[in-house]
């Protein structure tokens, strides 16, 4: 991009136009009290919350109704700087000495399959199985259901595996608990309809046919890197889930159950007679539905791959597999880390200490025995019971609390807050391997991952945030070596659309999603609107003017993906309010003006969808239905992302912004142990759009924390 593309961006010409909203234009709208959005915060995002839908006065409302019922702006104003304070207050008091971690909620699947690895391995849980079975039941919905979210309705895949997990850990099948469960997987399908990854839970213990699970060959792994298909062109997490699984794949295992019985679940089947479901549709019938594409291509591979297997035996195809499983081994090998952690996150962790006894490393062998400590270091025990959480989130939670207190003007020279920063300096990744350096060549390493340990798999949203914490706790490290390796590899992270992903890049080859082993639609790792915002808004923090030229093509992919209504997607956040907010932050942080028609829709659409309480809210099902786009009960993370995004633009007189942060301050929480923070029991992570969803429970607290300090600093205190 030249310097004319440059500035044409910046000024919203010479980009493919996007199709007009369909958003009320009446009142005052979208000019309302715009200001200079150089001088405003900008933003971060993900979260949950509590309050009934009112979609009272919103956009082009009067004025007056706009206006805060709570008296004058000053007034407000205080009232948001005490309860900063007291936010403040409880930040500090769940520090972990030198970083936040807190929980990282899913669901019940999790804690589920700890206990098939258990079961699989051997080893005993005599001692935890009461704890595991109250946490499991306190997740059961009224309808005997498990959910992928309490806020959704039950799923029959994660019923199926929380209900296996109950008989492993010594549930009777009469106990009533479980004939609610037993009775809601029946009236959903049964188990043949079950998703592909509890398909081979259940494989692994005899309890689904091998043969009904899909297949990929461990000879997948000796595919060049310049092959279109390969294992780096899967994302990040699929690839180190899915190297380990070749080696389940070609051993097919049938671990031993309590009693030894197969049949343990055929009451969950509608016809146990006929377990070999198919996980596809015939060719034939994907040529008659789809026509010739992609998908009738894998399908048909999939066949081929299928006579594949059975022919192995042939020779050469016995010294290939040979040398394909040896190949597998190395990288499940290579890819742990001395902490016995694969990739941070749970599956690629299960999945690689069971490859390795397949692959025959003992029990007591040193990269099983780190493999089994580092997933117990996931274990959280309380009164809820024990569960496993499939990741944990230090650098994230304490790029976004740091960001919270700076943005409340809590003063960076606080010895708790230096000694987060040099923790948060120390996790930068230095180390000259990783994953993404196979599609990314001219980059050096400098980037930060979001867990304790996870050196392969640096990301780029983690390293925006932990960069903008950084300048924003202490300006006078601009210049410093951590901050310019940091800009350096998020920088090389750019892809050729102009936006960044998360892990890797040019990770954008859809078409994958199309094999049958991906049921999930994630497969790959493409720019988006939500870590582009934030990378947008780290270099504006930065303000560097060598950048210009990667920020004006971030500028413009956001200006091409912006939706027709005048959002943006949240990949990582629930989910347009999410998404729109974090690029309004960056489009602020880059000086895009508020006259900009992507700005001015952009404010209409976060206006319109505004709850009459003040607050937002959007449920978790926008990611199926458009129609939901926006809407929910009002939530504290989403209240706050929505005022923050308003806040990047509006100024504090505004009357969207005012009865946002009112909502806010009414319902900061006055007593008992949380006092300080909000109340939040929605899921509003993303882990996999309509598949697997996060309650991060720190987000409830800190962006209130930012929306509110923003709020103070742009009304002068």
């Amino acid at each position: 991009m030249n310097e004319q593309e440059v500035g044409d961006s910046l000024r919203g010409r010479g980009a493919k136009p996007v199709k007009q909203g369909r958003l009320p234009r009446n009142g005052e709208g979208a000019r309302e009290g715009a200001r200079d959005p150089a001088s405003s915060g900008g933003g971060i995002d993900r979260s949950a919350g509590a309050g009934e839908i009112d979609r009272g006065a919103g956009a082009g409302a009067p004025a007056g109704a706009l206006r805060s019922a709570r008296g004058s702006l000053p007034s407000l104003i205080r009232r948001a700087r005490a309860a900063a304070s007291a936010a403040e207050d409880f930040l500090f008091r769940v520090q972990r000495g030198d970083h936040w971690c807190a929980e990282l909620e899913s669901n019940t699947s999790i804690t589920a399959e700890y206990v098939f690895l258990r079961q699989a391995l051997g080893l005993d849980l005599a001692d935890r199985k009461e704890a595991i079975a109250r946490y499991l039941f306190s997740r059961q919905k009224s309808d005997g259901s498990f959910g992928i979210a309490h806020n959704l309705p039950g799923d029959v895949s994660t019923a199926v595996e929380t209900y296996l997990a109950l008989r492993l850990l010594g549930l009777p099948v009469s106990d009533d608990r479980m004939l609610r469960a037993e009775r809601f997987i029946r009236g959903a399908g049964g188990i043949a309809r079950v998703r592909v990854f509890t398909r081979i839970n259940l494989a692994l213990f005899g309890l689904f046919p091998w043969d009904a699970v899909p297949f990929l060959p461990p000879e997948f792994v000796l595919l060049p890197s310049w092959s279109p298909v390969n294992i780096y062109r899967l994302s990040s997490w699929a690839r180190s889930t899915m190297v380990p699984l070749f080696i389940l794949f070609h051993h097919r295992p049938n671990f031993a159950l309590p009693d030894g019985d197969s049949g343990w679940l055929d009451h969950l089947w509608l016809d146990p007679t006929r377990k070999g479901v198919p996980y596809r549709a015939s060719v034939l019938d994907t040529l008659r539905s789809d026509g010739i594409g992609w998908k009738a291509f894998f399908n048909a591979g999939d066949a081929l791959l299928r006579l594949y297997e059975n022919a192995r035996s042939i020779p050469p195809m016995p010294r290939l597999r040979e040398r394909a499983l040896r190949e597998c081994e190395r990288w499940v090998l290579e890819h742990e880390e001395a902490s016995g952690d694969w990739a941070g996150i749970f599956p690629p962790m299960l999945n690689g200490v069971l490859a390795l006894r397949l692959a025959g490393h003992a029990l007591d062998s040193d990269p099983v025995t780190r493999g089994l400590e580092a997933i117990e270091r996931f274990g959280i025990l309380d009164g809820e019971g024990f569960r496993i959480e499939a990741c944990q989130s230090p650098v994230w939670d304490s790029a976004l609390s740091l960001i919270g207190l700076a943005d409340s003007g809590h003063d960076g020279r606080d010895p708790r807050l230096v000694s987060v920063r040099r923790w948060m300096a120390r996790k930068q990744i230095l180390d000259d391997h990783g994953d993404w350096r196979v599609y990314n060549r001219r980059g050096g390493p400098g980037g930060w991952s979001f867990e304790h340990v996870n050196t392969w798999y640096p990301d780029v949203d983690d390293t925006a945030a932990v960069l903008i914490a950084l300048l924003k706790g202490d300006p006078s490290c601009r210049t410093e070596g951590v901050i310019q390796r940091g800009v350096a590899w998020m920088l090389s992270m750019q892809n050729r659309d102009g936006g960044w992903a998360a892990f890797d890049v040019e990770n954008d080859r859809r078409f994958l999603n199309e094999i049958p082993f991906s049921d999930m639609d994630s497969l790959c790792d493409p720019s988006t609107p939500d870590v582009t915002g934030r990378v947008l808004e780290a270099l504006g923090v930065l303000d560097d003017r060598r950048h210009r030229a990667a920020c004006g093509r971030g500028i413009a992919y956001l200006r091409r993906s912006q939706e027709e209504e005048g959002s943006w997607f949240g990949r990582w956040g629930v989910n347009y309010v999410y998404g729109t907010s974090n690029v309004l932050c960056g489009l602020a942080r880059q000086r895009v003006p508020a006259s900009d028609p992507m700005v001015e829709r952009a404010l209409l659409w976060l206006e319109s969808v505004q709850n009459g309480d003040g607050g937002f809210g959007e449920g978790l099902e926008s990611y199926a239905d458009r129609s939901a786009m926006g809407r929910g009960p009002s939530t504290a993370s989403q209240t706050a992302w929505g005022v923050m995004g308003l806040l990047a633009y509006r100024p504090p007189t505004n009357g969207a912004v005012q009865r946002g942060v009112a909502w806010l301050v009414d319902r900061q929480l006055a007593s008992g142990s949380e006092v300080g923070s909000w109340a939040e029991a929605e899921f509003t992570g993303t882990g996999f759009p309509r598949h697997f969803y996060l309650r991060y429970h720190l987000y409830r607290h800190a962006f209130p924390l930012m929306a509110l300090g923003r709020f103070c600093v742009a009304g002068g205190r």
